[in-house]
């Protein structure tokens, strides 16, 4: 059991990290090319961007481990909403703010996309994001609509695999076709079933079976082969080697392998990587730009304007993420023990 709790806490490491690849990609190599820095920035940032990749396969891994101790679809339902939505709607109202304070005023949107922003719909009606990061977030909450369906609507593992063979096999023809894909079925494919992405979440759901119940059978080796090939098509080169690194990284943490990752940093880091996640980008970008008109020199200005935003993400964490699970956990062990009486008893 220590063993796989270590496995575990490895993997929240392994999220820290990629937040922070996330971050420093957008303050460095992208903010230079959306606004210019006075200063060079590493090449290798630019595979930061690909951190997001990670996050989808942790988050397989992790929902299909909700999944399995979750008895009903509605309760999966509240737990991910008391998860996601607290954290991001105060994540939404800050960077709301902060953008039509500060700036940049090309990332300033309507209040009525704000609002839009916090059903995680908004994409699909055309809105713009309130903060560029939160095209994953619609993707996610697009995956975890999917998955709950299928996972209490076939109710057993067999039946899903096919559904996530054909799933997996559409994905290829999606991103080998793309730009022949007909109209009629460019929201289905590009969207809904967002092919470029989905093996990275089946891998996850995949990876964690293997972890639970050990050595999966052929037909679960040979689709987790195929979603991970993936990746070689999926994205150019050479990120798409980068992301099959990831997923090189991500077994060999599950195997117990990479256990030397569970350093309070690290754990910390990854504590708070959903809220940093949510508001480092373009808050992150008017710190910087008013940086640089203080005269600050830019290398400082970054390092300060990373400093701020993690610090908010923590308050964000501990004022908000943290206190909303902690009161759907009270909600569910007081209804889960509550007997319901009959009004006729």
């Amino acid at each position: 059991m220590q063993n796989n709790q270590s496995r575990l806490t490895a993997l929240d490491a392994l999220r820290g990290i990629a937040a922070l690849g996330v971050v420093l990609f957008h303050y460095l190599p992208y903010y230079h090319e959306l606004y210019g820095h006075s200063f060079d920035s590493p090449s290798f940032l630019e595979f930061g961007r690909y951190g997001v990749h990670l996050f989808f396969m942790l988050s397989g891994f992790v929902i299909f481990m909700t999944l399995e101790r979750t008895q009903t679809a509605g309760w999966f339902g509240l737990a991910r909403a008391f998860r996601l939505l607290p954290a991001l709607w105060a994540g939404i109202a800050l960077t709301f703010l902060s953008v039509h304070w500060l700036g940049p005023e090309d990332r300033a949107v309507e209040p009525v996309s704000a609002l839009l922003n916090m059903t995680l719909l908004h994409e699909y009606l055309e809105h713009p994001h309130v903060d560029g990061a939160y095209w994953s977030l619609v993707i996610e909450a697009t995956f975890y609509v999917w998955i709950a369906l299928l996972f209490y609507g076939l109710k057993s593992w067999q039946r899903l695999r096919p559904v996530l063979w054909l799933w997996t096999v559409i994905s290829y023809i999606g991103v080998l076709w793309w730009k022949a894909i007909p109209d009629a079925l460019d929201f289905l494919v590009k969207d809904l079933l967002f092919v470029r992405y989905a093996p990275l979440f089946i891998s996850g759901m995949l990876l964690f079976r293997w972890y639970k119940y050990g050595k999966p059978p052929a037909a679960d080796i040979a689709l987790l082969t195929l979603t991970i090939g993936h990746c070689l098509i999926a994205y150019k080169a050479p990120f798409n080697v980068f992301v099959l690194g990831c997923y090189g990284v991500f077994i060999l943490a599950t195997a117990g392998r990479l256990n030397v990752l569970s350093h309070p940093g690290l754990l910390w880091l990854g504590s708070i990587s959903y809220t940093l996640y949510l508001i480092h980008q373009n808050i992150g970008y008017g710190l910087i730009t008013l940086f640089y008109q203080w005269g600050i020199p830019g290398p400082v200005g970054v390092a300060l304007a990373l400093g701020a935003i993690i610090s908010l993400a923590a308050l964000l964490h501990y004022g908000v993420e943290k206190p909303a699970l902690s009161a759907f956990r009270r909600y569910r062990q007081y209804r889960t023990r509550t007997p319901v009486f009959s009004p006729r008893a």
